[in-house]
Formats: C-alpha cells, structure tokens, sequence
C-alpha cells in the first residue's frame, strides 16, 4: 500500500513542504482550513506529549488520500491535476497541503510532471500568496524540464509558466523574487525573451516606485537589444508622471518618436493627464487635439481625463464647449458619459449651457443627469421644456423618471394650466415601465378639477378606485365632489 503511516505522517508534518497561514485571507476560490482552537487560558500547564501514532488529523487525510487520489502506478499529471483541482483545492481542512502532494508525485519513479501541472500549480501557488513555495517550484522547473523539452532545445511553454509567476511576484511587489525567476527563465529558454515579459518586470519596478530600478532595467533592454514596443515607452511615462516628474515624460515622449516609435492612446492620455495635473489645462487641451491630428482618436478615457482636469480647475463652460466640439468633429466616443458634466452644470445654475450640451452632442445622459436637468428646468421655471425633454428621453431611450421628480414636474404643468399635457406624460411613462403612485393621481385629479375637466377627473379617479389606492368611501367621495363642485360653465 503506497499510504502507509510513515509516508502520510512524513507527508503532512514535513515543515519545508507545507505554507505559512496566509495573511491577508486567500481568495475565495482557495479555501484553508480554519485556524486551530486556541488553548484553554487557565493556569494549569499542559504535559508534552510524545506520540508515534499518527493523529486523527493525520488519519483522516490518510483515508482522503486513499479515496480519492489514483493509484500512484497509473497516476499521470492531467490525473494530478484533476485531483487537485476537483478533490482538494476547496477541501476545508486539506486544501493547504497540495503542495506536498505535489512534490510528493515528484517522488515517483513511474511519474514526471509535464508544463500543464506545473503551470498549474505555479498559478495556484500564486494566486494564494505563497510565494515562497512558488519559488521553489521555479527552482524544481529549472532543474527538472519536462518530457516535452525535446533534445538540447528546451520547452516552449517554460517562457508563458515563468511569465505568470514573474507577473505575480510584481503585483505583489516582490522585485527581487520577480528578477531572479526573470533570470532564470532567460537561462532556459531558446532565442530572446519576449518584449511583454520585460515590460512586466518594468511596469514591476514602476508601480513600487521604484524608479531608479526602473531605469536602470530600461538600460538593461537596451544593453540586451531588446526591440522596444510603445508599451515600454508608456509605462516609463506613466511612472516619471506619478513620481511627479513630468519633464521626464516629456523626455521619454520624444525619445519614443525619434526612434520611430508611434505613440498610441494610452501613452497621450498619460501626458494629458501629467498637463493638468500640472494645471497646464492648454497645454493638455492642445495634445489632445494633436492626437486628433495625428488620426489617433480620443477615448473615453481621453475624455473623462480631459473633463475631470477642466472641471477640477473650475472650468465647467470650457469642458462643456469642448464636449460639443469634439461631437461636432465627430470624434467623440458613443460610450462616453457626459451626465457628470450635465450635473455639474446644473449645479452651478448653468442650466442653458446643459440643455445645449444635450441637443448639441445628441444621445441621452444617465438618469441621474435627466433628472438633474428635468429638475434644474423645472426650478428654473420652464416646465413645458423640462416635459418636452422628459418625454423625448422617454421615447428615445425608455429611461423612467423617478417618482418624486415626475410628480413635481406633473403639478408644475397642472399649475400652469396643462393637466392634459400632464396627463398624457403619464401615459407615456406608464407605457415605459412607471408605475404611478397615489400622490400621481391626486395631482392630476387636482389639476382636471381647477381647469374644469370633471369628465377626464372621474376617469382617473376610478382608476385609483380599481388600483385599490382608496383607502375608503370617504376618500372616494371627497375626491369626486372636488368634480363636481365644478361650475357648469366649466363642464
């Protein structure tokens, strides 16, 4: 039997084998065991114990093992990998010992892990912050290439396995570990490193920032003869302008385009943002135009930069009017949100300018920026424009008003004499999916009354009856008094 006690105990005590508890807590889709339950606080000492017979602990994998992992004569790495997968990875109280498991297999004279296990466990391993083990294992690749490797040429999947483990060691910020596997892969594989694996381990050094190291890696690549894409030029950018160096940008910027290398979108809205948060507003309104000029076409992220940096200066009119421009050269984007900017200006009591906005660039704002507009119109006096807008949102788009904002609207129009306006609002937004309230029908209600509508009134007051919105006779009656009392000459 190839589970006997000695192997399992060996197996699940060997320290070198098993993870630290992790700090913070694993995703979800890895779950560890519970910690242990904490000894008792009293006062009396607890003898040592001494024990050669595995512990429950120990049983109990013994027999999860038996159970479910394939006889170690037929076991293959897709088999270990389904294991570890399906069986143990979301185990609660083995989950934590794949790795030992892992190595284990490595143990076997008929087995050898292939780049599929390893990468997989290389993943694993990452995504639970282990990096310890994952260092390891790049150590037990280096040393054992897999059956795939044929003859003096290595594997070709030894430069993806490397690249996902570099990639995690940079996110979390461990440089050294992410240099040394980058090392070590440029010792195993074939021909040059890939361009993308450099800019990992650059953008690494950029988001710890780490500049110098930065650089002096940057050299490296040229030393190395590295083919540099615009990706390489952006992430130096993007660090000169968080480390609150911009000039270098600038530098880097030109270096790109004198070597011939065409900067994309990413890298002008790097430098747009670094203009205005330099407060250089011309200067980032200007790049942006060039990269119009030059056939790159603005982003929706190009816009948001551009109106969070107008707007952060006090500049709302001059975002606006830009937003307009850019829609009349027809570059702005169809996904870009300007509702933040309708709010803004509604803010501000620059109503006008909103409503010029809107019929200028076309499209429909978020319901948030509908209502602000409908409700800055409103105050503003102009209902009859607040329910044009409304219903144009209404049919065009089906966006629905909230209760409270169309009510108000609906008594602002029955106030100036248009119940029937009021009304047929209300059937329209019916039809979108609006349910009306009581306080919809008594408004209505209220406006057929003073404009002498007691045909159109009682229709609605039914409806209130056959929605159960009466909450009595009395409610009832009062309300088709209120009709009644209309003068005949108003009938």
């Amino acid at each position: 039997m190839r589970w006997n006690k000695k192997n399992v105990i060996t197996l699940v005590s060997n320290s070198t084998h098993l993870p630290a508890p992790l700090t913070p807590p694993p995703p979800e889709i890895y779950r560890l065991p519970r910690p242990p339950p904490k000894p008792p606080t009293n006062n009396i000492p607890i003898p040592p114990t001494l024990t050669l017979s595995p512990s429950p602990h120990h049983s109990h994998f013994l027999t999860f093992l038996e159970t479910n992992l394939p006889h170690h004569q037929t076991l293959t790495p897709q088999s270990l990998i389904k294991f570890l997968r399906s069986n143990l990875r979301h185990h609660p109280l083995f989950a934590h010992h794949d790795f030992a498991v892992f190595n284990w297999a490595s143990t076997l004279d008929a087995f050898r892990h292939d780049h599929d296990s390893f990468l997989w466990m290389s993943r694993s391993l990452a995504a639970t912050h282990r990096f310890s083990d994952l260092r390891r294992l790049l150590s037990f690749v280096a040393a054992n290439p897999c059956p795939c490797a044929s003859g003096i040429f290595s594997c070709p999947k030894l430069e993806p396995l490397f690249r996902s483990a570099i990639d995690s060691y940079c996110r979390a910020g461990k440089m050294d570990h992410a240099l040394s596997g980058f090392d070590t892969m440029k010792r195993l594989i074939d021909g040059k490193v890939n361009v993308g694996v450099y800019n990992t381990v650059l953008n690494g050094y950029v988001k710890a920032r780490d500049m110098d190291k930065a650089l002096k890696f940057y050299k490296r690549m040229w030393k190395e003869r590295v083919k540099l894409d615009v990706c390489t030029f952006n992430i130096l950018m993007n660090g000169y302008c968080k480390s609150g160096e911009f000039e270098m940008a600038l530098g880097v910027f030109r270096e790109m385009r004198e070597r011939g290398c065409e900067p994309n979108v990413v890298s002008f809205n790097t430098l747009i943002r670094g203009f205005l948060g330099k407060g250089k507003v011309e200067e980032g309104v200007r790049m942006a135009y060039e990269m119009i000029e030059l056939g790159c076409g603005v982003s929706v992220a190009t816009c948001e930069i551009l109106v969070d940096g107008l707007c952060r200066e006090g500049l709302v009119d001059d975002a606006s009017v830009l937003v307009m421009d850019l829609s009349a050269k027809r570059v702005l984007p169809r996904e870009f949100d300007y509702g933040g900017l309708v709010e803004k200006l509604c803010g501000e009591n620059k109503v006008d300018r909103a409503v010029e906005m809107v019929e200028e660039v076309g499209g429909t704002p978020c319901l948030i920026a509908c209502t602000t507009l409908v409700e800055g119109l409103r105050k503003s006096g102009r209902a009859e424009r607040a329910s044009e807008f409304l219903e144009k949102v209404m049919m065009n788009v089906g966006l629905v008003p909230d209760s409270v904002t169309f009510n108000l609207l609906l008594r602002d129009l029955c106030d100036s004499g248009r119940s029937m306006d009021a009304n047929r609002l209300r059937v329209l937004a019916t039809s979108k999916g609006y349910e009306p309230d009581e306080t919809t029908y008594r408004v209505l209600v209220s406006g057929f009354s003073k404009e002498g509508r007691r045909k159109e009134g009682e229709v609605l007051v039914n409806e209130m009856l056959d929605k159960d919105m009466l909450p009595d006779i009395y409610t009832y009656n009062r309300l088709m008094d209120s009709l009644l009392s209309i003068r005949k000459d108003g009938i």
